[in-house]
C-alpha cells in the first residue's frame, strides 16, 4: 500500500499529461515541484493541525484540513493566483500543476503513513486527491461561459467536491462502507468524464 501511495501520483501525472489537450509551461512545472516539496516538508515537520477524534466531527475536520481537502485544493488555488498575477503565462493546465505539486507530498506521506498500514490513507487518499484536482477544473470547462445561469451550479459543484472527498475518507474510516462506496462513486464521476473526454480528443486529434 505504501508503494501505491508513492507511485500513484507520478504515474497518473504521466497518464494525464499524455491525454491532456494543453499543459503547463516548464516554469509552472518547476514552481509546482518546488512549492509542493516545501509545503510537504513543512506539513511533515508541523504535523497535524487538527487532532482527530475517533469517528466524529473532529475526524471529518481532520480529513478536510490535514489529509484530503486542503492538500489538494492548495495547489489549485496557487496555480490560479500565479496565472492571475502573470507568474505563469500561456495556457495553464491546473490539473498538471496540482498533480506535480502533490508528488512530493505523496512520497513523504507514503513513508510517514506506512507504519499505520491504513488503506484509507495509503490507497484511498491519493485517489481522492486526484479526483479533486481533476474534478474541480472539470467543472470550470464543462459548460460554455455564455450560459451565465450555469455559474451558480458550477460554483456549488466545485465547492462541494473537495468536502465530498473528505466525507468519503471519513465514511470508510468510520466503517460506514455502504455510504463510503456511494459517495466515492459520486466523487469519481467528474474525473471519469474528464478522462474519457480527454482520451477521446487525443484519439481524434492523433
Amino acid at each position: 500500500m505504501s508503494l501505491f501511495c508513492f507511485l500513484w501520483m507520478p504515474l497518473f501525472y504521466l497518464f494525464w499529461r499524455s491525454i491532456a489537450v494543453s499543459g503547463t509551461e516548464s516554469a509552472g512545472e518547476i514552481w509546482a515541484l518546488i512549492l509542493g516539496s516545501l509545503v510537504a516538508i513543512i506539513q511533515f515537520l508541523l504535523g497535524s493541525f487538527i487532532s482527530p477524534g475517533a469517528f466524529g466531527l473532529s475526524r471529518w475536520f481532520s480529513a478536510c484540513v490535514d489529509i484530503v481537502t486542503l492538500p489538494a485544493v492548495i495547489p489549485l488555488l496557487v496555480c490560479f493566483f500565479f496565472f492571475r498575477l502573470r507568474i505563469l503565462s500561456g495556457t495553464v493546465n491546473y490539473t498538471n500543476f496540482a498533480l506535480l505539486w502533490l508528488i512530493p507530498g505523496a512520497a513523504i506521506r507514503a513513508v510517514s503513513w506506512s507504519a499505520q498500514n491504513d488503506p484509507s490513507l495509503l490507497v484511498l487518499t491519493p485517489i481522492l486527491w486526484t479526483a479533486i484536482v481533476v474534478g474541480v477544473p472539470f467543472f470550470i470547462t464543462i459548460l460554455p461561459r455564455q450560459f451565465k445561469w450555469t455559474l451558480i451550479p458550477k460554483a456549488m459543484a466545485m465547492g462541494m467536491l473537495p468536502f465530498l472527498a473528505a466525507t468519503v475518507y471519513w465514511a470508510f474510516f468510520s466503517q460506514k462502507t455502504a455510504l463510503g462506496f456511494l459517495l466515492f462513486a459520486l466523487t469519481l464521476i467528474p474525473i471519469g468524464i474528464s478522462v474519457t473526454v480527454s482520451f477521446y480528443r487525443t484519439c481524434v486529434n492523433s
